[in-house]
């Protein structure tokens, strides 16, 4: 009995100190906001503006105005965006292949997505999942795919990063309130949203610069869905074995 009643103590401690934990990574987020706001007060109502244009050729010369530093400022603000879920991320992917070039313009975004991704996956995660948990213990189906995420979330997390033009800000919520690992999470993601950047980008950078040869696009879409045929076939070959 007096162990029992040790461990809820621990237990109790430790809960307390995680909800402090919280209270101090929210403040965290607010004082950034507030940081870049007395640094450059324009900025964020400025990109505030650009983003309810949706106007990307103006997104792509405000960032490259940064010069040098545009980058920098590109892979900052992709990932921004990405951890955040929304706007939607082929604002700035297309923007960087104007930019940039279609190639390092895409793998910039990819890199850039999958980093601010990840830093979603930890907050929502850190937040929210033990919530989720307590509702997931009550259902057993969501109990089953819970377990079942975090056995095969890898495939289904990479066959959904290829999709194109699937809401980011779901794949992060579900990546992170499932069992899935952290490690499977980031790999796929990172392998998944190589062909739905490119073929978001890509179709972007023609529609703006009026290109009319489809061969980039065909080579593209042929890889992506060579890819997804790829990863359902190794989830059936593994589903077998089992």
């Amino acid at each position: 009995m007096i162990a029992n009643s040790h461990r809820e103590e621990i237990l109790l401690q430790f809960t307390k100190s995680l909800k402090v934990v919280k209270l101090g990574a929210l403040a965290a987020i607010v004082l950034l906001f507030v940081v870049i706001h007395l640094l450059n007060p324009a900025f964020l109502p400025h990109m505030c503006g650009l983003l309810a244009r949706g106007d990307i050729q103006e997104t792509a010369d405000y960032i490259a105005s940064f010069g040098s530093g545009a980058v920098i400022f590109s892979f900052l603000l992709t990932l921004f965006v990405n951890a955040l879920g929304f706007p939607p991320a082929i604002i700035f992917s297309t923007a960087n292949t104007l930019i940039f070039g279609i190639g390092w313009g895409i793998f910039l975004s990819v890199v850039a997505e999958t980093v601010g991704v990840a830093i979603s996956f930890i907050l929502l995660r850190f937040f929210f999942r033990d919530a989720a948990e307590k509702i997931i213990s009550k259902n057993k189906t969501l109990s089953n795919l819970d377990k079942y995420s975090g056995k095969q979330g890898f495939v289904v997390m990479l066959i959904a990063r290829m999709v194109p033009y699937l809401p980011s800000v779901m794949l992060n919520a579900i990546g992170a309130l499932s069992a899935m690992r952290f490690r499977d999470y980031v790999v796929a993601s990172f392998v998944g949203k190589f062909p739905s950047t490119g073929i978001e980008a890509i179709i972007g950078h023609d529609a703006i610069t009026h290109q009319e040869d489809p061969t980039r696009m065909i080579v593209v879409i042929i890889l992506a869905i060579l890819l997804i045929v790829g990863a359902w076939l190794y989830e059936r070959h593994e589903q077998r074995k089992k």
